[in-house]
């Protein structure tokens, strides 16, 4: 998986990240740190992390880089050793319900009393009393309008969301200190609920609703079928909306009339991959296309 950040650019050099963060969330929070430079450890529990499991390939991209140390938290040693690890941490990732963590010794007052320079970023499900719910991704979505039918999400939209969110967080909570403000930690609570809130804005403006420009109500912006494939059109602007009408020979340049729908759907059934692909190129006009 190719680093999407500069190398010459690396915000958290320096900076020593601890997670005890599973599954998808926090260790792809963790992995985007490692990418902007931080020094990153995590402790799994002796059963491991429940993605190495169901997904090995995932695990091993999800952790390429970082430091893993098995630590049973519920033990002596196991909490000694994550002490020992938080002396020489900048900021704890973690992704437990806080009546978890209070159990481990590891709420945010008997943190910062402990480590007073350490900053926690907690993933949650939602803020407040609802950070104790159960969840997971498609909950999430399905809470904030992204689950239309019966199929499954084309990924895990909150959890990634949430990811960025969490990598966000802890530029926030260590600007201060950049800035010479404070030595003290902070806490941040980053929620997978509110990451797909986040993501359903352009639905709740109804960008992406069956009847906006976006949600298939314009002619150029839809998935459609081929020859011998499907094509993913993205002419909206006008000029480009121009262009496709003018390859499919219509007249009319309502991108929202269903004569127009029905004219590029026409149009495209008869052309291969190979042709539309050609057409976009002379044309200049924004498209994929897919295999079935």
């Amino acid at each position: 998986m190719p680093d999407s950040i500069d190398a010459s650019s690396q915000p958290l050099a320096g900076v020593r990240i601890l997670s005890l963060a599973l599954n998808l969330p926090g260790p792809a929070a963790l992995l985007r740190c490692r990418r902007m430079g931080a020094d990153c450890l995590k402790f799994e529990p002796p059963a491991g992390d429940p993605m190495s499991l169901y997904n090995q390939a995932a695990y091993a991209a999800l952790h390429e880089g970082i430091a893993i140390e098995q630590a049973d938290l519920k033990s002596e040693a196991g909490q000694r050793a994550l002490h020992e690890a938080l002396a020489r941490t900048d900021v704890l990732l973690t992704s437990f319900r806080p009546s978890a963590l209070a159990k481990l010794g590891l709420d945010w007052n008997a943190l910062h009393a402990r480590h007073p320079a350490l900053s926690q970023v907690a993933i949650v499900g939602a803020h407040g009393e609802r950070a104790e719910e159960p969840g997971h991704d498609l909950t999430y979505l399905a809470e904030s309008g992204l689950v239309t039918g019966t199929a499954l999400p084309a990924t895990l939209f909150a959890d990634m969301g949430g990811a960025l969110l969490a990598s966000e967080a802890v530029l926030k909570a260590l600007l201060p200190r950049a800035r010479g403000a404070t030595a003290e930690g902070v806490y941040l609570e980053v929620a997978l609920n509110v990451s797909a809130d986040w993501l359903a804005l352009p639905r709740t403006w109804g960008l992406t609703q069956p009847q906006g420009a976006v949600g298939g109500a314009h002619a150029g912006y839809r998935v459609y079928p081929c020859a011998d494939g499907r094509v993913a059109v993205a002419a909206l602007e006008p000029h480009f909306a121009n262009r496709l009408c003018e390859a499919a020979g219509l007249a009319s340049r309502d991108m929202m009339a269903p004569a127009t729908h029905e004219g590029v759907a026409a149009w495209i059934a008869l052309r291969s991959r190979a042709e539309l692909e050609a057409m976009a190129r002379e044309r200049d006009v924004p498209l994929l296309t897919l295999a079935d």
